[in-house]
């Protein structure tokens, strides 16, 4: 056998890393194609008038979409790749699903008024998106600029879950459908205005599931895991509206240091 050749035994890594490149890592892509694959599946279910299913399946996106990069962290298979993928991924789940569930579910009877709000909501996801992406390495890990829009997408699903559950539909109390609609039109201009404002929302990046917690931690999480299994849409809905309201809080916070100060 031929003995390799200084030039060859340079050639072999250059391929290897070349090769590693253009790979794609599986695991992290996978929990990725699933948010995808709910947020598509939330738009088919609002076309068959199936609302209940569409809200589930974006917040089934929502944990899809917060695992795959967990999952790519904790596994060291972060890629450029993935990242295009996670934010293409979270246009279609949490901008393009939750705007055309909102306005098939509550938005079309206003007409221009309700596809308007609808498109603001999804371009301002859109923004949102490119502003993370751009800004990625100069922004404050802990904090979120403007509302992320996973929370502005569980949102209006959970409006959307909680109305149901609720027996809040298209023919069953008129004088309260009529309110809700105008109440869906104003979240939905709300989420969307919230996601490209400078309002600083806690990130949650800076908590080490591979460190220590004490005893009483772990008996918060279960009993949260108990509080939505005991009535997913409200507590979901409840959660949600609190995390959209507290980027207002810490701005007032915010402004009332300055004020005394």
């Amino acid at each position: 056998m031929a003995e390799a050749t200084p030039r060859t035994r340079r050639r072999k890594p250059l391929l290897e890393s070349g090769l590693r490149e253009r790979s794609i890592y599986l695991l992290p892509n996978l929990f990725t194609t699933a948010a995808l694959f709910a947020g598509f599946y939330a738009i088919v279910q609002a076309m068959s008038g199936k609302f209940e299913h569409s809200a589930v399946a974006i917040f089934i996106a929502m944990v899809m979409d917060g695992l795959d990069g967990r999952v790519a962290r904790m596994t060291n298979t972060q890629s450029a790749f993935g990242a295009e993928y996670d934010s293409l991924s979270d246009m279609v789940s949490f901008g393009v699903a939750p705007a055309l569930v909102m306005y098939v579910w509550a938005l079309k009877p206003l007409g221009k008024l309700g596809w308007i709000a609808a498109f603001i909501y999804c371009a301002c996801a859109a923004l949102r998106l490119a502003r993370f992406n751009t800004k990625l390495d100069e922004s404050d890990k802990r904090y979120f600029q403007g509302l992320p829009s996973p929370a502005a997408a569980a949102l209006l699903a959970g409006l959307v879950w909680v109305s149901f559950d609720n027996d809040v539909s298209g023919g069953s109390i008129f004088f309260a459908w009529l309110q809700m609609k105008w109440l869906a039109w104003t979240i939905t201009l709300l989420a969307g205005l919230s996601m490209v404002s400078d309002l600083r929302y806690y990130s949650g990046k800076d908590i080490n599931l591979r460190s220590s917690v004490p005893f009483v931690v772990i008996l918060l999480i279960v009993l949260a895991f108990v509080l939505i299994s005991y009535s997913p849409p409200e507590v979901l809905f409840a959660v949600s509206l609190l995390y959209g309201v507290s980027g207002y809080a810490l701005w007032a916070q915010s402004k009332l240091k300055k004020n005394t100060a």
